[in-house]
């Protein structure tokens, strides 16, 4: 893919280029990192929270970059540089352009929110897949599937970099696909990862309290996800696509729609409402929706439910799981999609990893990790617990909260468990720099202040292998364990280091009566 430095240019404006110290041959991606420096490549010096990238101008020249883009003046460099407005907004742009646009080429499905992205990302990825005769791709926070072939997205990872997604959609368009299903996460929106990709649908689950320690406040955070919408009203129009669908409204001599789907019950959702699109479709259980659950039934395996006169079977458990379907099913007919790769794609999901996972080792009581981390997941996840257990059988829930993270989070999260489980036991969840017994205490405090009661209701064990372990030899016959927090994730975080760890491992080992120790230490 080997182009000139004035071509990659033509994808920015004029007000974006400040100036221009010459012309190149570019054969290698462009990058804003020199761990993904390739000889003859493109380096963007982006200046970061804890880093400046244009500190890494010199190492970028010496491993074999063709040119630098950065946001200072400089002079005197061996290589084209480009000196640029904003590194950030650019960067996305550049990398578009040195794959040709690949998103220009897909149909591209956005799905962003607090909670549920990854599970409807999965449904709605596993309903195309059917349509499109498997031509359909996704990027999640689970993995990449290019066609053919699936890839790891890391392990603490929201949206991959803005060079990684256009090299994923650009693997995409050359094995064949026709469609990406694109979780976007707030700090992906917000860092302008997702710059120089050009969407067709935008899928929002809802807005709760999250992330308020990077944005700010909850506008903020609500103004990160409302960039998708806006990125839809400003992406480019596609032909048509064939998929198999009941109505030929999109046939591939016409131009496909840009579509918005959004969550009636959720206020957050609802206030990106006024966002022009051409088709908006609402879901909902509870207030008017073009798409509403009725007659919903919740089973230990799952759950069905109508929308007008056609019933559906999700092999998903709990409420929460119904809202993820209702928009994975909004979007696909709004797409045209008929009924039969519907049903089929929604049965074809039994589990998302880290979601409501099982793990059974024979026990006589049910448990389960789910990536539950936000005060409202913690919430439904509870509450869908309470459903997969007999009156009088108890919930244990086993979390904590994050390091150098939405303080405010802690209280909410840990009030939240009072009041909806049992036995509540609070433990690390990537501590970071921060005192884990300090978390804790504001943790404790706040079960305190919903009448818990410490060593009776809740307890504080620092150590998650140990948590985890206490909350399987408390459980009786019949009750439920829940490890919420880490999900499909496979690190955590002490100091400034990620240890190997997953809690579907560590809970594995504690039903089998050893428990995995935490790395290091439990109290930094």
């Amino acid at each position: 893919m080997a182009k000139t430095l004035f071509e990659l240019l033509e994808a920015l404006s004029d007000e974006e280029v400040l100036a221009v110290t010459g012309d190149t041959m570019i054969n290698a991606p462009v990058v804003e990192s020199t761990d993904d420096l390739q000889m003859g490549g493109v380096f963007v010096a982006r200046k970061g929270r804890s880093t400046d990238g244009h500190n890494f101008i010199p190492k970028a020249i010496e491993l074999g970059a063709s040119a630098i883009f950065g946001e200072q003046d400089l002079t005197g460099l061996s290589v084209p540089y480009v000196q640029l407005r904003d590194t950030q907004a650019a960067l996305g742009k550049m990398a578009a352009a040195y794959y040709e646009f690949p998103s220009q080429q897909l149909v591209i499905i956005g799905v962003t929110g607090t909670d549920g992205k990854t599970t409807t990302s999965t449904l709605i990825h596993s309903i195309l897949k059917l349509a499109t005769g498997g031509s359909t791709g996704y990027i999640s926070t689970l993995a990449a599937d290019i066609g053919g072939e699936q890839l790891d997205t890391g392990l603490h990872v929201t949206t991959p970099s803005a060079p990684q997604v256009q090299a994923l959609l650009a693997q995409m368009v050359e094995n064949g696909l026709s469609h990406c299903v694109l979780e976007m996460t707030s700090h992906g929106l917000a860092q302008g990862r997702l710059i120089g990709v050009d969407i067709d649908a935008a899928v929002v689950t809802n807005i709760t309290h999250e992330h308020l320690d990077y944005h700010g406040n909850w506008q903020n955070y609500r103004d990160a996800k409302a960039t998708m919408f806006t990125m839809l009203k400003n992406s480019m129009y596609k032909s048509g696509v064939r998929v198999q669908s009941d109505f030929e409204a999109y046939a591939p001599d016409s131009h496909i729609p840009k579509i918005a789907i959004i969550n009636a019950d959720d206020p957050g959702a609802m206030s990106l409402m006024d966002i022009p699109a051409d088709v908006r479709v609402t879901y909902g259980i509870h207030n008017d929706a073009d798409c509403k659950a009725e007659n919903i039934e919740l089973r230990p395996d799952g759950a069905s439910f109508n929308i007008g006169s056609a019933r559906f079977d999700l092999n998903l458990v709990g409420a929460f799981n119904v809202y993820n379907a209702l928009a994975a099913i909004a979007l696909a007919r709004a797409l045209g999609i008929n009924y039969k790769s519907i049903y089929a794609g929604l049965a074809a999901i039994r589990q998302v990893t880290g979601r409501m996972q099982a793990i059974d080792e024979g026990q006589d009581f049910t448990a389960m990790v789910d990536f539950a981390h936000t005060p409202n997941a913690l919430k439904v996840a509870l509450e869908a617990a309470r459903t997969l257990i007999q009156p009088g059988k108890r919930v244990i829930a086993v979390f904590g909260c994050a390091g150098l993270r939405d303080v405010e989070k802690r209280r909410m999260m840990a009030e939240t468990s009072a009041r909806v489980a049992d036995i509540t036991i609070m433990t690390a969840e990537d501590p970071r720099t921060e005192s884990l017994d300090a978390i804790l205490q504001i943790m404790a405090d706040a079960a305190t202040s919903q009448g818990g009661v410490e060593d009776q209701t809740f307890f504080r064990v620092p150590d998650r292998g140990e948590a985890l372990y206490r909350a399987c030899q408390m459980a009786q016959p019949g009750d439920i364990v829940m490890a919420c927090g880490k999900g499909h994730e496979q690190s955590m975080c002490f100091g400034t280091i990620e240890y190997p760890w997953d809690d579907r491992d560590a809970l594995r080992a504690a039903l089998k009566g050893q428990p995995l120790k935490t790395l290091p230490t439990a109290n930094p």
